[in-house]
């Protein structure tokens, strides 16, 4: 889990960098910041998509993920992590619109969204090669950097979805690994970048409020589907 502490690290490392020298920084600066890690990360996204096999499986997981991220709520369970982080920090919380929950919530998704968390974990978990999550650590640093510098203390917290969340990959990585195939990954990468592409929209440009959170069983849902359709058509 070594890739996993570096990575946790550059958040922290650059989301403090981000809210010092924030104050710094003028409004405009700030939102041009955003709006450009915004147009980024919808356009990585749409790269990733494109790796896609068969686009009918995204759907079906994008559909089927998102029924059951609304059952679960699993919007909410993040929206109220944030909110009580908030209240534990600060002693109130202005709700799930506050900047606090907003960064968090950014953050958290788009640091745990994406291929290079699950390939990077994989790799660490299985051969000890934590190369990717190094790389991925610095592109994650300097993304807390411009998140802090406007949401504020709210992205350094999302260090801890991600700790469990690249941790518990690296540990099951030999499980996996037995498991998931070029396919299964193709078709999971895909899907993040559709939720990279929602990221983008909602919490960055802000052009449309899209509950990203309640579409994260799609992850888990596309390389279902792909294992199901490539056993029936053995």
């Amino acid at each position: 889990m070594t890739g996993t502490f570096i990575n946790v690290t550059a958040i922290i490392v650059g989301g403090l960098l981000g809210i010092f020298f924030g104050a710094r920084l003028s409004d405009n600066i700030k939102n041009t910041v955003i709006a450009g890690m915004g147009i980024f990360t919808a356009a990585i996204g749409f790269e990733m998509f494109l790796k896609t096999e068969n686009p009918l499986i995204v759907l079906g997981a994008l559909i089927v993920g998102g029924l059951l991220g609304e059952w679960w709520g699993l919007e909410n369970r993040v929206q109220s992590l944030g909110i009580w982080l908030e209240k534990r920090l600060t002693g109130s919380s202005e709700g799930s619109s506050s900047r606090f929950v907003r960064g968090f919530l950014s953050a958290s998704l788009l640091f745990c969204t994406g291929p290079m968390a699950v390939l990077g974990s994989i790799s660490d978990g299985l051969r000890g090669d934590y190369l990717t999550l190094s790389i991925k650590s610095v592109l994650d640093g300097f993304i807390s950097i411009a998140f802090a510098s406007t949401m504020g203390i709210g992205v350094i917290f999302s260090a801890l979805p991600l700790f469990a969340y690249q941790g518990s990959i690296s540990l099951l990585a030999a499980q996996l690994n037995s498991i998931i195939s070029n396919s299964m990954m193709n078709e999971m990468t895909a899907t993040g970048g559709i939720l990279l592409i929602g990221i983008g929209i909602s919490s960055l440009l802000e052009i449309k409020k899209i509950r990203i959170g309640s579409f994260l069983p799609a992850l888990v849902v596309a390389p279902l589907i792909s294992y199901i359709l490539s056993l029936l058509s053995k």
